[in-house]
């Protein structure tokens, strides 16, 4: 009987995290809400979303996608889709869809937040029932409804197709993590030495974000937009030719 292979502890580590996410979605849901942000910036109010979308921008200085890989809850309900249909997603061009849809809605905030005369309060449990999100049946809705999508395009392109697509959260991590890398500031990488590197192909063929891996590699540039650092090439690399770094410096410009 062939022996089950085993997860890696750091793996183990990080799927219970962004499971534990996932389950509490309810409960978090609308301090990710792209809408209620908006109905926040109409009366005045610095909301949930508002302030989980800096802290997010905040973190990607120094930890890049980190939140994708380690704690989103989509990202957690995308990898339980992975386990029933595990298809790659394509990327590439199709990955600026998400910036077409992210740029009018900054654009609407800022517009409602310029119309009701600025932020003048802050409120980080607007909208929700004492901080719980899902607690009636509009609330219901749009839960699932979130679900429904998060799941769908998990399923039809493939792995993450909504992190690659539709994530509203994305821009605010790539544009913090273009920042640092411009300027250099130590923040969490990848680093790898291609001398090492077997081209066994199971970086690539476990990435979450269906990342061409083995190419990053063979470039000596491991630094992707698309890169959410969860680490799954770094533990299953076969000859350790992969692994996380903390350091600084400029390389290429992120893809």
């Amino acid at each position: 009987m062939a022996k089950k292979k085993e997860t890696p502890k750091r793996q183990s580590v990080r799927k219970a995290l962004i499971l534990i996410s996932f389950l509490l979605f309810p409960v978090t849901i609308y301090y990710f809400s792209p809408v209620l942000i908006v109905e926040a910036a109409r009366l005045g109010i610095i909301n949930g979303s508002f302030i989980m979308f800096a802290l997010i921008l905040a973190a990607s200085l120094v930890l890049g996608r980190g939140f994708c890989g380690w704690v989103c809850p989509g990202g957690g309900l995308a990898e339980i889709c992975a386990l029933a249909r595990d298809k790659e997603a394509p990327g590439g061009r199709l990955n600026w869809i998400k910036y077409f849809l992210w740029a009018p809605w900054i654009g609407v905030i800022i517009y409602f937040a310029a119309a009701a005369g600025g932020y003048r309060r802050i409120a980080p449990l607007y909208g929700t029932w004492h901080g719980i999100s899902v607690h009636d049946p509009e609330s219901y809705i749009v839960y699932f409804f979130f679900v429904a999508l998060i799941a769908l395009l998990a399923w039809f392109p493939g792995r993450r197709g909504f992190c690659h697509y539709v994530c509203w959260m994305a821009p605010f991590m790539i544009i913090g993590d273009w920042l640092r890398h411009k300027t250099g500031w130590p923040a969490l990488q990848l680093q790898a030495d291609k001398e090492q590197c077997l081209e066994c192909g199971k970086c690539a063929g476990n990435c979450p974000m269906s990342l061409d891996v083995p190419k990053m590699v063979a470039s000596g540039d491991m630094h992707h937009s698309e890169c959410i650092l969860c680490g799954t090439c770094v533990d299953n690399c076969a000859n350790a030719t992969i692994r996380f770094a903390w350091h600084s410096g400029q390389g290429k410009d992120p893809r």
